[in-house]
């Protein structure tokens, strides 16, 4: 490189984590890595494993694909990649057994693609805030908010959003609280959802159609999260937006409201649907909506991003009822981040292609500061 050229900022890509959302957070990673402009960032790929050891990931983004059905995973090899956490340090550090550790340099910025618990719920955001390195996304409280759907009603909720009708079930033992939650399910009507209240990508979700099996799908939904919601099932069409962090301290930005159409064997929107059997699933961007439900979906979504104190970016989920009404059912503050996703689909139809919009990211992140804000 020629003396005369800018230095490439550098960019430590995070990926994988302890999530069972851990492949969908490779792949979206393998995405990134091919469209990320090489002359203006120098990426460090850093690999979570399954089991929270942090390692050099691969830099061929064909090695985080979905190939023949098998999702991709960051392998256990290799030294032990080490973030900085003191204030002013942002030097990356590889420790391998019996070797002197080595420095990997700076690093400019950080982009977080992880998934659910441990990575897209404000601990690593804590940590980068503790070491002052810029990232990208929202800060500790908005995506510790952000992931759990009960916390997440409630502030939207308080700030005059309409959200959907659930059920909490505690972290603490099932039987005392059976009849509890028994009761209040019935109350809004079967059939219902079951879902892990800290997860996402639509894993441990179950669909009850009958009071008989509502103790075996929290049971079940428990394998991923202790903490459990059962939410009503809306009858109507499940609509998207996608909200942008304002440039120059302008106001969030939003994107064409899309639509997901699910075939097949599908009963709603589960992981098959959204990862391995795309035969099935409609995208439809833009969705095929009157002008004032588009109108209220952005406006809507704007609002959510605001009450969740949200950064960067967020994607807001919601259901069309068939009177035409809005609810607003989550907001995601690391969305899923393919080129097929919805995200990036909403944001091309907008004006912002796949590479521009990872670059308006980047340079976001790197214009805020941590800390107080």
């Amino acid at each position: 490189m020629s003396s005369t050229q800018p230095r490439r900022i550098r960019v430590a890509v995070v990926f994988g984590g302890r999530s069972s959302e851990h492949a969908v957070s490779c792949v979206t990673a393998g995405s990134v890595l091919q469209v990320i402009d090489p002359e203006r960032y120098q990426v460090v790929p850093i690999g979570i494993t399954v089991k929270g050891r942090w390692v050099l990931g691969p830099s061929d983004p064909l090695r985080l694909a979905i190939t023949g059905g098998r999702l991709p995973e960051v392998a256990d090899e290799g030294g032990t990649v080490v973030l900085p956490t003191s204030a002013g340090a942002a030097e990356v550090t590889v420790c391998e057994p019996g070797a002197v550790p080595r420095t990997m340099g700076d690093v400019d910025v950080v982009l977080p693609l992880l998934h659910g618990p441990y990575g897209e719920d404000g601990t690593l955001q804590g940590l980068l805030e503790l070491a002052g390195v810029p990232y990208v996304g929202s800060g500790v409280l908005a995506s510790a908010v952000g992931m759990d759907k009960h916390f997440m009603k409630l502030v939207l909720a308080a700030s005059g959003l309409p959200v959907c009708q659930h059920v909490l079930v505690d972290p603490g033992p099932w039987p005392p609280q059976r009849d509890r939650v028994a009761a209040r399910a019935a109350a809004l009507g079967w059939p219902v959802f079951v879902k892990p209240a800290r997860g996402g990508s639509s894993v441990g979700i179950t669909k009850v159609y009958e009071p008989a099996n509502l103790e075996a799908a929290v049971l079940d939904c428990r394998r991923h999260d202790p903490k459990v919601v059962v939410e009503e099932a809306v009858a109507g069409r499940e609509v998207e937006c996608g909200v942008l962090q304002g440039l120059d301290g302008a106001g969030p930005e939003t994107s064409v409201v899309g639509e997901i159409r699910v075939g097949g064997d599908h009963e709603f929107y589960d992981f098959d649907a959204k990862y391995l059997d795309e035969a099935n699933v409609t995208l439809e961007v833009p969705a095929d909506v009157p002008a004032e439900v588009a109108r209220q979906a952005r406006a809507l979504a704007a609002r959510a991003f605001q009450a969740l104190s949200c950064e960067g970016l967020a994607r807001v989920d919601f259901f069309l009822r068939q009177d035409g009404s809005l609810l607003v059912n989550e907001v995601n503050t690391m969305p899923g981040f393919t080129p097929t996703s919805m995200f990036p689909r909403l944001w091309a139809a907008t004006g912002v292609d796949y590479p521009a919009l990872v670059d308006r990211l980047l340079t976001t992140a790197l214009s805020r500061p941590t800390g107080l804000r």
